[in-house]
């Protein structure tokens, strides 16, 4: 069982405690454990094999208990009792943007709300708004966050769909007779969300693989079955589509199941001006004979294009860059020298030690961190004194680890409603690394928010603009900014833009990195770690990078040490800090 899975248990313990009004101290103590195993870098399943879930801290004995019977059995006593408590469509409220537990428990309890539906019919009646708390502006800003979750529905974030489909591949490879197995779909283009997960399967022995298929682990509902087809629902609710294909023909599967359907289209067309027919059968020619079909590569072989990326077949043109020779080389996770937004214990929302952040990079192949913790605006960020403080703190850290890696001191300054940052140019100045992020009143118009983003970026201090839209996946759409006008500022004062790699938030999106990449400005990939467990998800940037056309020479962490370090010397216009006096630093 995944770790995300525990965590989502608790979560909705918790969620159904507060939506009954049950005690406030089981709520807290369900939602610390949530925390506590989100950030394990072990298995919650070996846990709880070698009997050691007790000794958590922040994992109560009762939790505990919840949590290991969970595990056995997919579900424990107190979430059963608790789902009888409460009709199913409450906890779907909790799904819209801004509606949390209290809003939902007030809906249900005072207006019979059972549905999103209801809730929407609620707020555009006028009933919701009469509620204790809420008002008309709420009951406005609720409405328009229903069509957002409609717009969104059927779609899972990739971080969420992808342990699962990589877990039953590997299963399926494991069945006598699979030659090969593997994701295709939205998720093989790693699109930010997927729909339902397309599996393919290389056998001459369909019936097997067919019938082996539901009974795999995680399988809950077996939907269709046919001689060379099963569609599954998993026990968390994914649809997954199983297709087995003869040997000669996975190759072309593999090309018309990955998609996208632009792209296919555009691979068609270029087939049939050549005489030929593509299919996910093959390449045929005009007596219809196969002609390829066993490889992917044979196919866009077929009809004279080198194989493409899957993260470029979108139908935006790399049909076109494959025939003149100009596809990008895209970047690789290898390519990544460093990670240069970071956070550590000294936020109060993050949970890692320098040694432990240093120790996880390390194992991850990077050689420079920048650590980059909150400043004294978000809940117990870094005053000057504690900035201080902890810098010191970074610098002998990073004597003691003699480069393996390097730490950088830094901040994540708070742009603030102004445009001013959050710390004085005296201090800033100082750091190695200030990453500058809106963490505040999104609800500003595009201009307020475009000349505050901008007021930033001239100020001189600021090396990356933190994730730039402030997105979160699924939970809250983009600020509105004027993007064009912002990377035309950056590209004046050599700001680089951070791809932030946080699974919930790939922001900047990949057809924003591509504006970047045209527009001239340097992008940066950055885990925005918060946990030295999460230092790994740098390969989620890097995915939206790919997607986003973007090369190695593209993304400033690909540097080594000492060219950064020159590139960040150049964007100041304010006195640089300490080690800009000292010589380049080591080249990693």
């Amino acid at each position: 069982m995944e770790n995300a899975e525990v965590v989502a248990m608790l979560g909705e313990i918790a969620d159904l405690l507060e939506l009954t009004n049950e005690n406030p101290f089981k709520v807290r103590s369900y939602r610390r454990a949530a925390q506590v195993v989100d950030t394990l870098p072990v298995s919650i399943s070996e846990l709880v094999r070698k009997g050691e879930l007790a000794g958590l801290p922040g994992v109560g004995e009762h939790t505990a208990q919840r949590i290991a019977q969970f595990v056995e059995k997919a579900t424990c006593d107190e979430l059963e009792r608790l789902r009888g408590k409460v009709p199913p469509g409450v906890m779907e409220l909790l799904r819209v943007e801004s509606v949390g537990p209290k809003t939902a428990a007030l809906a249900w309890k005072e207006l019979g709300v059972t549905s999103v539906d209801a809730l929407e019919e609620a707020a555009l009646s006028g009933r919701l708004a009469e509620l204790p708390r809420l008002g008309s502006k709420r009951a406005e800003a609720i409405v328009s966050a229903v069509a957002r979750y409609r717009s969104r529905q059927g779609r899972v974030p990739l971080h969420r769909a992808l342990p699962y489909a990589e877990e039953l591949v590997e299963r399926l490879r494991a069945i006598p007779g699979v030659k090969q197995a593997v994701a295709a779909g939205s998720l093989r283009r790693r699109k930010e969300t997927v729909g339902d997960l397309d599996l393919l399967v290389s056998s001459t022995d369909p019936g097997r693989v067919v019938s082996a298929f539901p009974t795999l682990p995680g399988v809950a509902t077996l939907l269709a079955q046919g001689p060379t087809k099963s569609t599954v629902r998993l026990s968390v609710g994914l649809q997954v589509d199983l297709r087995v294909l003869p040997p000669e023909s996975f190759g072309a599967a593999l090309h018309y199941f990955t998609g996208s359907k632009a792209h296919n289209i555009a691979l068609r067309t270029r087939a049939v001006h050549r005489g030929l027919k593509v299919s996910e059968y093959g390449v045929f020619d005009a007596k219809g004979r196969r002609i390829a079909g066993e490889r992917e590569e044979d196919v866009f072989r077929a009809v004279g294009l080198p194989w493409i990326p899957p993260e470029l077949r979108e139908g935006l043109g790399e049909l076109e860059a494959a025939e003149a020779g100009r596809l990008p080389e895209l970047i690789e996770e290898e390519d990544l020298r460093g990670d240069l937004h970071v956070h550590s214990e000294a936020s109060s929302d993050a949970s890692s030690s320098l040694l432990e952040l240093a120790s996880a990079a390390r194992g991850f192949g990077r050689s420079y961190l920048a650590i980059t913790d909150h400043s004294r605006s978000r809940p117990l960020g870094l005053d000057e004194a504690r900035l201080w403080a902890h810098v010191d703190t970074i610098r002998w850290m990073d004597r003691e680890l003699r480069g393996r890696p390097h730490l950088l001191t830094g901040i994540e300054v708070d742009i603030l409603p102004n445009g001013s940052l959050d710390l004085d140019a005296s201090v800033l100045s100082e750091l190695d690394c200030v990453v500058a992020s809106v963490h505040s009143r999104f609800n500003m118009s595009s201009e307020e928010m475009t000349e505050r983003i901008v007021r930033a970026l001239r100020s001189g201090l600021v090396h990356v603009l933190g994730h730039p839209s402030g997105r979160l996946i699924g939970s809250r759409d983009p600020y509105p900014y004027d993007l064009e006008r912002v990377l035309e500022v950056a590209r004046e004062e050599r700001v680089a833009l951070e791809v932030n790699a946080q699974p919930e938030r790939l922001d900047l999106t990949d057809t924003a990195c591509r504006m970047a990449k045209q527009a001239g400005v340097k992008l940066v990939i950055s885990s925005d770690s918060h946990n030295a467990r999460h230092l790994e998800n740098l390969r989620y940037g890097v995915w939206v990078a790919r997607r986003g056309w973007l090369e190695s020479g593209d993304v400033l962490n690909t540097l080594p040490l000492s060219e950064l370090r020159r590139h960040f010397r150049r964007s100041r216009r304010v006195p640089a800090p300490t080690w800009a006096d000292e010589g380049p630093g080591p080249s990693p």
